[in-house]
């Protein structure tokens, strides 16, 4: 398994912007494929995004398509979010999270992260 920390989260207004880092450890990140979820009170974690190992395959859910874009830098062993346009309902605590092929169910991701909250003002 991978260990991973995010990071970049925080507090931003409507229509802000923020980019979340997902550092990994080992020496095999590449061969990974990166997931992002989100969980807000009271609701399921939810499936945001994920990247392929080389990268040249990314997924959205529909509710972020054209607002996030998820990318990787494999020499870096870190996995990134960029959020744009952020609304209140993207408020949650975001995750990231490994696995070997690409999916969007999080039973299928063995590697979890602790989670960094994003809170978006109205």
């Amino acid at each position: 398994q991978v260990q991973l920390v995010e990071s970049g989260g925080g507090l931003v207004q409507t229509g802000g912007s923020l980019r979340l880092s997902c550092a990994a450890s080992g020496r095999t990140f590449s061969s990974y494929v990166m997931g992002w979820f989100r969980q807000a009170p009271g609701k399921e974690r939810e499936f945001v995004a994920a990247i392929t190992g080389s990268g040249n395959g990314t997924y959205y859910v529909n509710s972020v398509k054209g607002r996030f874009s998820i990318s990787r830098d494999n020499a870096k062993n870190t996995a990134y979010l960029q959020m744009n346009s952020l609304k209140p309902e993207d408020t949650a605590l975001y995750y990231c999270a490994a696995t070997s092929s690409p999916s969007s169910r999080a039973a299928d991701f063995s590697s979890w992260g602790q989670g960094t909250q994003v809170t978006v003002s109205s």
